[in-house]
């Protein structure tokens, strides 16, 4: 899925233990899995936070497709935190290094993703070319198919705006993703495949959206591999303010 827009990302340190990556001093959403997130058996406070969240969400299938669209989902990259910066924006600056601006300290106009989540490769971003996207880790299209559909407008905005379900990615890996779930996609880039699906657990988990059965077996076997990663958190409030509307 082609996203563009966002909040501000963290370049991750690539490190092959047990098939995850290690976190410690990133700034993303995944920031907040704190430290160890490969092979240890779970020691230390919220050790195996992930796995547990994961065994814990309600499995339904999949509901029509019927009625989605982008818009139901507001005006996209809405400055829902009043920081008079766009989402968009607010998350190339978190994740990009040697950002520059246009005008101000908002617009990003260049900036370099040392190692795309994804692929592990650099890219760099320039305002105005394609080859960084902003993710929705839980595609909208998904989070429509399992529960978004019957929520309020407000919490399908914040949903849409809120840091830990944005991710900047490089473009090329991002494209291949559509609006699959861990059932159907997972990064290319082993290493973050851990982190990545704490991250799809941790939002599902706090919008109250449910899993297919074929989507919580693929997550439950990629944190098999790492039975220590914790739950990312934070982000911004499930209601975006009374002023933002969508369809």
């Amino acid at each position: 899925m082609r996203l563009r827009g966002g909040a501000a990302v963290a370049v991750l340190i690539m490190l092959s233990v047990a098939g995850c990556k290690d976190t410690t001093g990133a700034s993303g959403p995944e920031a907040t899995t704190g430290g160890d997130s490969g092979g240890n058996s779970g020691g230390g406070s919220g050790g195996g936070a992930a796995l547990t969240a994961a065994e814990s969400l309600t499995v339904k299938g999949r509901a029509p497709k019927t009625g989605y669209s982008r818009e139901r989902f507001g005006t996209a990259w809405a400055d829902t935190d009043s920081n008079s910066c766009d989402t968009r924006d607010d998350i190339l600056k978190r994740d990009l290094k040697q950002v520059k601006f246009t005008g101000g300290t908002c617009k990003v106009s260049y900036g370099v993703l040392e190692s795309d989540p994804y692929s592990g490769k650099e890219v760099t971003y320039r305002r105005g070319a394609s080859l960084v996207d902003i993710d929705h880790l839980v595609a909208l299209s998904d989070a429509w198919q399992k529960g978004a559909k019957y929520w309020d407008a407000s919490k399908r905005i914040a949903l849409a705006n809120d840091p830990l379900n944005l991710l900047t990615v490089g473009a090329s890996a991002n494209r291949s993703k559509g609006d699959g779930d861990t059932a159907t996609w997972v990064p290319p880039d082993k290493a973050y495949r851990c982190t990545y699906v704490a991250a799809q657990v941790a939002v599902k988990k706090k919008y109250g959206l449910w899993v297919t059965a074929a989507e919580k077996a693929a997550m439950k076997k990629v944190l098999s591999t790492c039975p220590g990663q914790k739950l990312p958190s934070g982000g911004n409030p499930t209601s975006a303010p009374s002023r933002f509307h969508a369809k």
